[in-house]
């Protein structure tokens, strides 16, 4: 290139328009946070940090909520202009506001976003009943169903509010299933009357009471009703009530009626018996005969009282002789009795002395039965 004292000459204005090259270059378009980046790899530490010294967005904090951001200079440009950051809530949370957030030239995020408690709708009051919550209607809150007296629950009792904003379970309601309540009276025993074989019972109709609204629909009876006569017995009385739900109470008592009584009585033998009422029942009066030819002997009439014994004497019909002329019996001998005047022209021989009659009655029975019976 020519001699030294040449190239020494030259060196100077060489530089100079070096220099002024150098200056005439245009600047560099690159801006921090834009992606483009004229550094070389050992200007990145001053790259770094100028970034983290000035960011061009605040940093994003989301209560609830997770933070995912792309810069374009890579992850440690978290705030960079042109940084985007998705945003996702946590379980039982949901996003109001944009999932995308970009850093703009503005230095502002390109949103607002915040992450909320989910809500459930709010549960249907049931009909005679309601409900108690913890923490109202929100994410993972549970309510609990109650019923008022004489309602049951039907559904579930406790429902919680789910991550879909739905309430578990299917709402429960209260339902009228318990029986209304009705109380009977105690067994009734009663005794008869003397001389009577029935009894006249009365009670208090008993009153049902709904344990729900109190409200009956059917009073039903079965048996006698209160104030009948009630025979010798046991006899059983059931209520039944029903309420609106058609659900129905029972209670059920026995009247008891009993007839106090001597031991039987039977007819003499040759004889006849007659008892008032039923025979042998405290007060009952039996009376006695014999048939014809037999004279009565012991009590003519006999009657249950009160400690069950008969009155009187066993009574016995035994054979009497009787008079052709008459009209009364006896049992032997002579008699002074008046003549029947029907039978004084018939028999007039035969009136006069015992013997004839004996004779008369050993020769002629059917006739003895006759005279007894008209006699």
């Amino acid at each position: 290139m020519g001699s030294p004292a040449l190239r020494a000459a030259l060196l100077p204005p060489l530089l100079l328009l070096l220099l002024l090259l150098l200056l005439r270059l245009p600047p560099s378009r690159a801006f921090p946070g834009s992606g483009d980046s004229p550094l070389e790899d050992d200007e990145v530490g001053y790259s770094h940090a100028r970034y983290k010294d000035t960011p061009w967005c605040s940093p994003i904090k989301v209560k609830y909520g997770d933070v995912y951001c792309r810069a374009p200079q890579g992850g440690y440009y978290k705030t960079a202009l042109g940084t985007r950051c998705d945003i996702r809530c946590r379980k039982g949370y949901e996003l109001h506001g944009s999932s995308q957030l970009v850093c703009q030239s503005n230095k502002r995020w390109s949103d607002k976003v915040i992450c909320k408690q989910k809500r459930c709708p709010t549960l249907a009051m049931p009909a005679n009943g309601g409900f108690k919550c913890v923490d109202g209607a929100y994410f993972n809150s549970r309510c609990e169903y109650y019923c008022s007296p004489g309602y049951t629950l039907k559904g579930e009792r406790t429902v919680t509010c789910m991550d879909n904003k739905a309430w578990s379970g299917r709402p429960a309601s209260c339902v009228d299933m318990e029986p209304p309540r009705i109380k009977c009276p105690s067994v009734k025993e009663r005794i008869a009357e003397p001389n009577k074989l029935t009894v006249r019972v009365s009670w208090e109709t008993p009153e049902g009471r709904d344990t729900a609204d109190g409200i009956l629909t059917d009073v039903i009876l079965k048996g006698l009703p209160p104030g009948s006569n009630f025979p010798e017995g046991d006899h059983k009385i059931q209520y039944t009530v029903y309420d609106r739900a058609e659900n129905k109470g029972i209670c059920k008592f026995r009247v008891k009626v009993r007839v106090r009584r001597c031991g039987k009585l039977n007819a003499p033998e040759n004889g006849y018996m007659k008892c008032s009422s039923d025979g042998d029942n405290y007060g009952a009066t039996c009376e006695f005969s014999c048939i014809g030819g037999y004279e009565l002997q012991g009590s003519p009439a006999r009657v249950c009282q009160s400690n069950l014994a008969w009155s009187g004497t066993e009574p016995s019909c035994a054979a009497s002789t009787v008079w052709p002329g008459s009209s009364t019996y006896h049992s032997g001998g002579a008699c002074g009795c008046v003549p029947d005047p029907r039978r004084q022209d018939r028999h007039k021989d035969y009136a006069s002395s015992p013997g004839s009659a004996a004779q008369v009655v050993a020769a002629n029975p059917t006739l003895f039965l006759q005279y007894g019976a008209s006699g």
